[in-house]
């Protein structure tokens, strides 16, 4: 049923990561699928302007730095070596992760969310924004 399971994680949310990852091995498992987990380091105005300022050398290190949690978090994943990979953007949350579905042909995506308070409320989750702009299946977990 699915092939092509993207989990988008944030490296520093490991709570969230752990819970989404369960349904989706669970969902691998189950189906044959692959797995691709997803990093996406958010772009913002503030971030934009500070490119003068040097941010490339920033961007490295924490692409280093997340290049490796994510092996670390693939390792962890009991599924076949060949059906998990991993790959990290530089953009909108919603536009990378909606646009690396596409690309990847996913069936699904399986993100965690926290519990909604008065700041999701007011201003939106990333979970919410992509069920919104999906093209395909969204499984939230909390």
């Amino acid at each position: 049923m699915y092939k092509s399971i993207l989990v988008p994680v944030d490296i520093m949310e490991d709570e969230l990561t752990h819970k989404a990852l369960e349904y989706a091995v669970h969902l691998a498992k189950q189906s044959g699928g692959k797995i691709r987990l997803l990093h996406v380091f958010p772009m913002s105005t503030s971030i934009i302007n500070s490119y003068e300022l040097g941010y490339m050398e920033l961007q490295d290190k924490a692409a280093v730095k997340a290049k490796q949690k994510l092996e670390e978090i693939a390792a962890t994943i009991d599924l076949p070596k060949d059906r998990v990979s991993y790959s990290m953007s530089f953009g909108s949350v919603r536009d990378e992760i909606v646009e690396v579905t596409g690309q990847i042909g996913a069936d699904v995506i399986v993100i965690g969310s926290k519990r909604p308070n008065i700041k999701t409320h007011l201003l939106g989750s990333n979970a919410s924004s992509i069920v919104r702009y999906a093209t395909t299946s969204v499984l939230i977990v909390r």
